[in-house]
C-alpha cells in the first residue's frame, strides 16, 4: 500500500461557534479496506485559547513541531497512519489509525522524548470500519 501525502481542509463549528480547522487525507481506501488499522488512537492537546479560539503563534509552532516528530515516526513502516488533524475551541485532535496501540504508545513515548511534558490525552476506540473518517469526509468541501 503507497501512503499519499495529499490532504483536504476544511471547516466546521464548536457547539459554542467557535470555528475548527479540519485538515483531512485524501486517498486513505487502501488502508481502510485492509482491515489492518482496525484501532483508532486520538491524541487530544488542550490549549490556553488565543484569538477565536486558536492557538497562540507559540503554541502554534510548538504543535507543528510534533506532528512533524510523530507523523514520520509512526508512518515510516506504517505501524499508524494521520488521518486527520482538527484544530480550534482550544484544542489540537490528531486522529490516527493504528495496527498495534501498545506499539503505537511505545512509539509516541520515544518520539516525543526529547519535548518538555506536553498536555497530551489520549483515546482509543475499536473502529474497523473507519467511521470517524468517513464522517470527516463527508464534510470536505469538493469532490475531486
Amino acid at each position: 500500500m503507497k501512503l499519499t501525502n495529499e490532504w483536504f481542509s476544511a471547516a466546521a463549528e464548536a457547539e459554542n461557534g467557535s470555528p475548527i480547522f479540519i485538515s483531512g487525507r485524501d486517498k486513505m481506501n487502501d488502508f481502510r479496506l485492509s482491515k489492518k488499522y482496525n484501532e483508532r488512537v486520538e491524541i487530544y492537546w488542550k490549549y490556553e485559547p488565543h484569538y477565536n479560539g486558536m492557538p497562540s503563534e507559540e503554541d502554534g509552532k510548538l504543535m507543528n513541531r510534533v506532528l512533524e516528530v510523530l507523523q514520520p515516526a509512526f508512518e515510516k513502516n506504517q505501524l499508524a497512519i494521520l488521518t486527520g488533524i482538527y484544530t480550534g475551541d482550544s484544542e489540537r485532535t490528531l486522529v490516527f489509525y493504528t495496527r498495534s496501540t501498545n506499539a503505537f504508545q511505545e512509539t509516541l513515548n520515544t518520539a516525543l522524548r526529547n519535548f518538555e511534558q506536553l498536555p497530551l490525552t489520549l483515546y482509543v476506540e475499536n473502529d474497523a470500519n473507519w467511521n470517524e473518517y468517513q464522517e470527516m469526509c463527508e464534510i470536505k468541501p469538493f469532490a475531486e
